[in-house]
């Protein structure tokens, strides 16, 4: 893609609950920065999962989704509720993780940091954690075929864990990238003093990964350790690589630490694609309230933005981020928030001062 290339693709997925308000709160923010940038607008193509999906085609993920979404290069996807759905439809992957592991998408990069007028438990934090999204200890996703938990009696049940170098590979080298471009610091959070081969071997690669990195400082902390650290000290902290079950915990940990889960901005993405999903969930209590926090989904749609700009050169795609992200900093630094962050603006209000201060660049 050049800069005079054709409108970008893009795949809508507003899911279950909260999903369709902050994917449309997010929609218009990114049609307007992109207008206020001079950068041809996005085909947007909508897509289903979760109960629209159930209730159009019997089936949460449906085939004409997965097919829709193997000709874009990116999409946006709104939070979905499976605990909710029909009783045939709970097992198995949830949407989200469907998604992820059809298309490969191996890494979930989820920043924190605190933000002026946003009130916050750590008093400054600026980090990225880089989760393995593919192996690991969550079951459900490290398997070709089936689920990876399984129960040789009624009361014993097992999970398999996987941990493979080339996984441990590509993770390790994405977070250096990524440091590379930040403060220069990566820590590694494993478990090894007690899982000593799977963890070992995750802790030992990106060790090996560090040494085509000189400039970078490399440390390691056990999960343990890394979660009261986070608490204590997460000014400290700069690039977290770890794996998949103890990224979801820290990165939790760390959202809530910066103000709230619904702050969490989060991206999914392998070499050729990526899905801009927030870290929270559908929040059914709030459905059609109109009281949702957008800013976890916007900054997840900043964060797929500057995937596409670095991927295919495209620099103004990075102004239409950069214009975003200094949107929603202005908006909150200006006392606007929704509820979850002790404001009284709603989804609608929040999202029209955002796009208003776009053009204040």
């Amino acid at each position: 893609m050049t800069e005079s290339a054709n409108p970008l693709r893009l795949g809508l997925i507003e899911g279950d609950g909260i999903g369709p308000e902050i994917v449309r709160a997010t929609r218009a923010v990114v049609d307007e920065a992109l207008e206020v940038v001079g950068v041809p607008p996005v085909e947007w193509v909508p897509l289903l999962i979760g109960h629209a999906a159930i209730g159009e085609y019997g089936d949460p993920v449906p085939e004409q989704t997965l097919e829709g979404l193997e000709g874009l290069d990116a999409w946006i996807m709104g939070p979905h509720d499976n605990a909710s759905y029909p009783r045939a439809h709970r097992t198995g992957l949830p949407p989200g993780g469907a998604v992820r592991k059809h298309f490969g998408l191996y890494a979930n990069i989820r920043p924190a940091r605190t933000m002026a007028g946003v009130r916050s438990t750590a008093s400054a934090m600026d980090l990225a954690i880089v989760r393995e999204n593919s192996e690991g200890l969550y079951a459900d996703r490290n398997m070709f075929a089936g689920s990876g938990e399984f129960m040789p009696t009624p009361d014993i049940a097992l999970a398999v864990g996987v941990f493979t170098r080339v996984a441990c590979e590509r993770i390790a080298r994405l977070a250096f990238e990524i440091a590379g471009r930040r403060r220069k610091q990566v820590t590694i959070v494993h478990k090894a003093n007690v899982l000593p081969m799977t963890m070992g071997l995750l802790r030992d690669v990106c060790y090996e990964i560090a040494a085509e990195y000189p400039d970078i400082e490399t440390t390691d902390e056990h999960v343990d350790a890394m979660a009261a650290l986070l608490v204590r000290t997460p000014e400290r902290f700069d690039v977290i690589v770890t794996e998949n079950l103890f990224g979801d915990i820290l990165s939790d940990l760390a959202g809530e630490l910066s103000g709230s889960l619904g702050m969490a901005a989060s991206l999914n993405c392998s070499d050729t694609h990526a899905m801009a999903q927030a870290v929270h969930g559908a929040a059914p209590a709030l459905t059609g309230h109109n009281r949702a926090n957008p800013v976890a989904l916007m900054g997840s749609a900043v964060m797929m933005l500057r995937w596409l700009g670095d991927r295919d050169s495209h620099s103004a795609l990075h102004r239409v981020a950069d214009r975003i992200e200094y949107a929603i900093a202005g908006t909150l630094r200006a006392g606007v928030a929704t509820s979850d962050l002790g404001g009284l603006a709603s989804t609608t209000e929040f999202t029209e001062q955002v796009r208003a201060r776009l053009h204040r660049w």
